[in-house]
């Protein structure tokens, strides 16, 4: 890399982003401004040129029509003064016949191999008698051996050059003052949205609060969805920042309500260990007693603590991954259900279409799921009513004939520890469904609850498209 490149790159990387983009837009500006004053310039100066080029050829054919038969020598010579006619003289290819009076216009090499023919009619720029700046146009007389030179005063052209130079100067450095003030303007506004990103992204760094958000200003009607790229990537910053502000506050709710539900467990179990401590003061019958409830609540913190892990988990194992058929699985559950809930029958229907049905997933945690569904149906139902188990081609579902689920309370069934009024006096913590619903997601399926017509509730697993 040359020493300028490395320079160029050093710049760009200590500047930032709006300098350089304001250097940047004003440097294109700026280049159109005088490039554009430039040609007009070069434009200006052939034109006013051009003008008295052409005077000059209309006086060389009129001195060669007037002086057709005259010897070499001055024909005309007014020309030092300003808006006089043109100076004219004709000059012979050789030296040798050049008249005793001096002429009154240079006579150079050119002028005599014009004459001779040997070089074309041309026109060139001298100063006259006085120090006046001329113009001098050198062409053939008609005659073999003879040129004839017409010249004007150039002080007009010369002054609309000059002119017509320092006009386009001053437009080029107001157009080059204008670019970095436009330049300026747009990296400001063009910018804006990125720099309160920034500075919220440095806010949010520095508060570890997540509630900011980037004031975007209201778009044109009629234009929704034809936002630019800044203002999409200000509006996709602010929906990750919503969608994080809603992880912090769930892992909060997740943190306090998993203290909340440990802190009852762990408080009996602080209370039969300090009675257990002092055993030689209880009879055989209390010591079994506070034996059996450390027992059981060991069991529920466990369970408590495991389902805390599963939910944890942000996706299943995707190495794990194995074809799963859902009838034996379902019925597996049942059976092993029974076992718990011996007051409760289970029934299970599986279609025969559903025989052979298999879903891609990981078999610990489908069981894991139709194990919750389950297992809270039971818990719900009354001794005897029945809980009904009917699979399909395209869904799972659980029924129960308990006292269902009351309106207000559907939105939240699968919330982490949710727990109705009707089932706060039961076992559980509020994680089975909440974790049941993450194992369907995680397996493509949805799992929903609803009010089963005649009472109870129906949860309804929608199996994932073949």
């Amino acid at each position: 890399m040359s020493a300028r490149r490395r320079l160029g790159a050093r710049w760009r990387r200590r500047r930032p982003l709006r300098t350089r983009l304001a250097v940047m837009a004003a440097a294109a500006v700026a280049l159109v401004a005088v490039g554009v004053c430039a040609a007009a310039f070069f434009v200006i100066r052939y034109k006013l040129y051009q003008q008295l080029d052409q005077n000059l050829a209309q006086s060389a054919t009129l001195t060669i029509q007037q002086h057709r038969d005259e010897s070499p020598g001055v024909m005309t010579g007014e020309c030092r003064f300003l808006g006089a006619p043109a100076c004219s003289q004709i000059v012979p290819s050789d030296p040798a016949d050049d008249p005793a009076k001096p002429y009154l216009l240079p006579v150079t090499g050119p002028t005599r191999a014009v004459a001779a023919g040997r070089q074309a009619p041309y026109y060139s720029n001298f100063t006259l008698p006085g120090g006046k700046p001329g113009r001098m146009y050198t062409t053939t007389s008609g005659r073999d051996g003879e040129a004839v030179q017409v010249a004007l005063r150039a002080d007009i052209a010369e002054r609309g050059v000059r002119q017509a130079a320092s006009l386009l100067a001053a437009v080029g450095g107001a157009g080059v003052l204008l670019s970095a003030v436009g330049g300026y303007w747009v990296s400001r506004t063009g910018l804006a949205p990125i720099t309160r990103l920034t500075a919220t992204a440095e806010r949010i760094a520095a508060t570890r609060d997540a509630r900011h958000r980037i004031e975007l200003p209201p778009g044109p009607p009629g234009r929704e969805g034809r936002e630019d790229e800044v203002t999409r990537l200000a509006t996709s910053f602010n929906t990750m920042l919503a969608e994080l502000e809603e992880s912090v506050a769930a892992r909060r709710r997740l943190v306090a309500d998993a203290s909340h539900e440990l802190r009852t467990p762990l408080t009996a179990l602080r209370t039969n260990a300090e009675l257990l401590a002092r055993a030689d003061r209880l009879t055989d019958a209390q010591r079994e007693r506070a034996s059996g409830a450390i027992g059981r609540q060991l069991r529920e913190v466990t369970g408590l603590v495991n389902d805390l892990i599963e939910l944890a988990r942000d996706a299943e194992p995707q190495p794990l991954l194995e074809e799963v058929r859902l009838a034996p699985l379902a019925a597996h559950t049942v059976d092993a259900t029974r076992g718990h809930w011996p007051a409760i029958p289970f029934t299970l229907q599986v279609a025969p279409e559903a025989a052979e049905l298999s879903v891609p997933g990981v078999p610990a945690r489908l069981s894991r799921l139709l194990t919750n569904l389950v297992d809270n149906a039971a818990k719900f139902s009354p001794p005897g009513a029945p809980v009904e188990v009917a699979l399909s081609a395209t869904e799972l579902t659980v029924r129960d004939h308990g006292p269902g689920i009351a309106e207000e309370d559907l939105p939240y069934v699968f919330d982490r520890f949710y727990r109705a009024e009707k089932a706060r006096a039961l076992p559980g913590s509020g994680l089975g469904l909440a974790m049941a619903r993450q194992i369907a997601h995680a397996h493509g399926a949805e799992l929903s609850a609803e009010r089963a017509p005649g009472g109870g509730a129906l949860f309804r697993l929608t199996l994932p498209a073949s």
